[in-house]
């Protein structure tokens, strides 16, 4: 079966403080986890530090350059992701369509699903 890596990205300047979070929004997400993996289609996931814990590594004109975090030119970064194997782009959409709308209404959530190379 296919694998596919769906990237959450975030305006990290625009996110609540976690105190922010709806009671009812960890149970929502944690019923959601139960069941993408009691399907089979939920390998791993897993959210990021923000990027002032970051460091940027450059390999530009035969030579490496490293930039630390906060990324504050970057508006949209990558927040976390989610490792999953469905049987087709549709099924995987399907899931990472339910894992946004579980967000409250207020915030700015995306994902870039990419299938992965021979999987």
């Amino acid at each position: 079966m296919p694998r596919f890596l769906s990237l959450i990205r975030i305006d990290e300047q625009a996110l609540p403080a976690s105190t922010e979070f709806p009671p009812e929004f960890g149970e929502r997400m944690g019923a959601l986890m139960e069941e993408i993996t009691k399907a089979g289609v939920m390998l791993d996931t897993a959210g990021l530090l923000p990027t002032s814990e970051g460091t940027r590594v450059t390999w530009s004109g035969g030579k490496l350059s490293y930039t630390d975090g906060p990324f504050t030119e970057t508006k949209e970064v990558v927040g976390g992701y989610a490792l999953l194997q469905a049987k087709d782009k549709a099924e995987a959409l399907e899931w990472t369509k339910r894992f946004l709308e579980i967000h409250p209404e207020e915030w700015t959530v995306g994902a870039e699903l990419r299938q992965i190379d021979g999987g």
